[in-house]
C-alpha cells in the first residue's frame, strides 16, 4: 500500500472494544443456537459479554470497526447472524460445536485485513468468530520465544517483544494492525524476510480448535496439521488460538532510508538494476521498491516515481559501504539515512504521523478505511527496461496506482519449497503487489478501478512466473477462482504443496465444516473404498 494508506486515524482507541454488557441487548432465550452456547458456557460468564446479535446497539459498530475493505461492507452485503467475541478458549470450542449442530458457517476474524472480506462475509448463514479479546502475549527471553494469541496484532507483538529486550525481534509483516492469527497462517513476510525468512518459518507450536471442538497443540494435532497451518491458511483446518514463535536477534541500531526517483531522474534504469541486485545483496539489507504515479496530468507533469524503501540491520557507515559496492547507481548519501532502534523502524515503515509514540502499536487504532483491490505475482527473471516502460504507462492510466516489489534471496533461497505450504523460495527474485485504493464506492467507479487491476494482471502474464503463475495467499484474490475452481487457485498459491494440503484437510475436517470461497478442498472420494484418499 502507499504511504498515505499506512497513516493511522486518531479518532478511535482501545476503549471502543470495551463496550460494557449493560449496553448490550438481552440474548433471546428461545434461540436454539444461543441455548446451545449457553449450555456449554461456564455459568459465571454471561453470554451477553460474549455474543452480539443484530438487536444489539453495538452490533453494527463491532461488525464494521475492523473492516478495512469497504467493497465488502454495504447495505446489500450479507451480515452475520451473530458475532461471537470469545474471552476464553472454551467459548471458541462452544462456537465450533454449536455452529456444526445448527448448520452455520464460521468466519474467523483476527484483524479484519483480509483483501476479499472473507472473515466477515458469506453467502450462507454465518457467525463471525472475532478473536480480538484473545490477544495475550507472553515473551520468554530465556527460551527466545513468545506465545502470541491469535487476536493480537503484529504491532502489539512487536511492542511486547521490544518492551522486554532491545535485541530481540520477529520477522513478520509491515502493517501493525494485521492480526497474527491469519497473518502467520498464510506465511507472513516483512522487512527481515531476506535475513530470517517468513513468520511461519519461526513457529514452534500452536493451539487450534479442531472440528470436534478439541483444543490441540503440536503434539496432539500431529506434524501433518502443524505443517499445513504454517502457510496453508489456518481457517481451512480449524480455529487458530495461539502461536508459539521463535524470536530472532536484531542489532541495537538499524538504519532506514527512503529514496525516490522519477522517470526523469532515471527510475526505469534503477528499477531494472535493482531486479539483479536486490535479491543478491547482503542478507541484512532489504530494499523494496514502491511505484506510484505522481504529479498532475492537467499541468503536464504526471510521472512515475520509484521509492527505494530500505531496512539495514546495522549502522549507516556499514550500509553506505555495502551500497557503494553493490548499488552505487542509487547514489545513497548519509543524509538519506536514519539510525534508530528496530522497534522504531516498525513505526517508520508503517508511516505513522510524525511524533507518534511507540504506544501507537498497542492502542489498536483502526487505519483509514477505503475501497481497494489487489493481486500479486512472483518474478523469476528480470523484466527488461522496455517492458518496465510499458508497465509505467499502464500505471499512468490509473489515478492512484501502487506497485510494491519485495526482494527475495538470502534466507528465502535456503528453505525448501516443501518445508511449509508457502512454496516461493529458491529462484524467486521478488514479488509484486498490484494495489489500487479509491474513496468513491459508486458501482461504476469501483468497477473501473477493479478492471484496471485485472487489466494490468493480464498484461503482465508473459513476464512473471509460470506453470503455475504464482500468487500469495495472504493477498487473497477471488479473481483467481473460488472453490469450484480449486485446481486453478490452489496451484497458484501453493504449487505442489496443494495436494498435500488437501490430504491434511481430508484427515482433520472430512465433512468440510471449515469451508469458505477459497478454503482447502477435500481430496477426491475413492468410490471403490467409499472413503477419502488420505493415504
Amino acid at each position: 500500500m502507499d504511504l498515505q494508506v499506512r497513516r493511522s486515524l486518531s479518532i478511535f482507541s482501545l476503549l471502543v472494544f470495551l463496550v460494557p454488557s449493560s449496553k448490550r441487548s438481552s440474548i433471546p432465550s428461545n434461540d436454539s443456537f444461543i441455548q446451545c452456547l449457553s449450555s456449554k458456557t461456564p455459568p459465571q460468564i454471561s453470554l451477553s459479554n460474549v455474543v452480539l446479535t443484530p438487536n444489539d446497539s453495538s452490533f453494527q459498530f463491532f461488525l464494521e470497526h475492523p473492516i478495512q475493505n469497504l467493497r465488502f461492507y454495504s447495505p446489500s452485503t450479507p451480515k452475520p447472524l451473530y458475532i461471537v467475541t470469545p474471552l476464553a478458549y472454551s467459548h471458541v470450542q462452544a462456537t465450533v460445536t454449536c455452529c456444526r449442530q445448527h448448520g452455520l458457517q464460521i468466519t474467523i476474524r483476527s484483524g479484519g485485513h483480509d483483501y476479499e472480506g472473507l472473515s466477515y462475509t458469506s453467502d450462507v448463514p454465518f457467525v463471525i468468530l472475532d478473536l480480538f479479546n484473545l490477544r495475550s502475549i507472553r515473551v520468554d527471553l530465556e527460551d527466545n520465544s513468545a506465545w502470541v494469541q491469535a487476536g493480537a496484532t503484529v504491532g502489539e507483538m512487536y511492542y511486547r517483544i521490544a518492551e522486554r529486550s532491545p535485541v530481540h525481534g520477529f520477522p513478520a509483516g509491515i502493517c501493525p494492525t494485521v492480526g497474527v492469527g491469519g497473518h502467520f497462517s498464510g506465511g507472513g513476510f516483512g522487512t527481515m524476510l531476506r535475513k530470517y525468512g517468513l513468520a511461519s518459518d519461526h513457529i514452534l507450536d500452536a493451539h487450534i480448535v479442531d472440528v470436534n471442538g478439541r483444543v490441540l497443540d503440536r503434539g496432539s494435532m500431529g506434524e501433518d496439521l502443524f505443517w499445513a497451518i504454517r502457510g496453508g491458511g489456518g481457517a481451512s483446518f480449524g480455529v487458530i488460538l495461539a502461536w508459539k514463535v521463535n524470536l530472532v536477534h536484531v542489532p541495537t541500531t538499524v538504519t532506514v532510508f527512503s529514496v525516490g526517483r522519477t522517470l526523469e531522474q532515471g527510475a526505469t534504469s534503477l528499477v531494472h538494476k535493482w531486479q539483479h541486485i536486490g535479491p543478491n545483496l547482503d542478507e541484512n539489507l532489504f530494499i523494496r521498491v514502491i511505484i506510484e504515479a505522481v504529479g498532475d496530468a492537467s499541468k503536464g507533469n504526471r510521472t512515475i516515481k520509484a521509492t527505494f524503501n530500505s531496512l539495514f540491520l546495522g549502522r549507516t557507515d556499514q550500509l553506505l559501504e555495502t551500497m557503494e559496492e553493490s548499488f552505487p547507481d542509487l547514489g545513497l548519501r548519509s543524509i538519506d539515512c536514519t539510525e534508530m532502534s528496530w522497534i522504531e523502524s516498525i513505526l517508520y515503515f508503517s508511516v505513522y504521523p510524525e511524533g507518534e509514540t511507540l504506544e501507537a502499536l498497542v492502542n489498536r487504532k483502526p487505519e483509514p478505511k477505503g475501497f481497494f483491490k489487489a493481486t500479486t505475482d512472483f518474478v523469476e527473471h528480470p523484466i527488461a527496461e522496455p517492458v518496465l516502460e510499458k508497465l509505467w504507462s499502464w500505471c499512468l492510466e490509473e489515478e492512484k496506482p501502487i506497485l510494491i516489489m519485495d526482494p527475495y534471496g538470502g534466507r528465502m533461497e535456503e528453505i525448501s519449497e516443501s518445508e511449509t505450504p508457502f512454496p516461493y523460495r529458491e529462484g524467486i527474485l521478488y514479488n509484486i503487489q498490484y494495489f489500487v485504493k479509491w474513496e468513491d464506492g459508486d458501482i461504476v467507479s469501483s468497477q473501473r478501478h477493479i478492471n484496471w487491476i485485472r487489466s494490468i494482471y493480464e498484461n503482465m502474464t508473459p513476464y512473471v512466473s509460470k506453470n503455475p503463475r504464482g500468487a500469495y495467499v495472504n493477498y487473497r484474490d477471488l479473481d483467481l477462482g473460488k472453490n469450484d475452481e480449486a485446481a486453478k487457485w490452489g496451484q497458484k498459491y501453493f504449487k505442489n504443496n496443494f495436494e498435500r494440503l488437501k490430504i491434511v484437510k481430508g484427515m482433520v475436517d472430512p465433512y468440510n465444516f471449515f469451508a469458505y470461497e477459497q478454503s482447502i478442498p477435500l481430496p477426491p472420494l475413492n468410490l471403490s473404498e467409499g472413503k477419502r484418499e488420505v493415504e
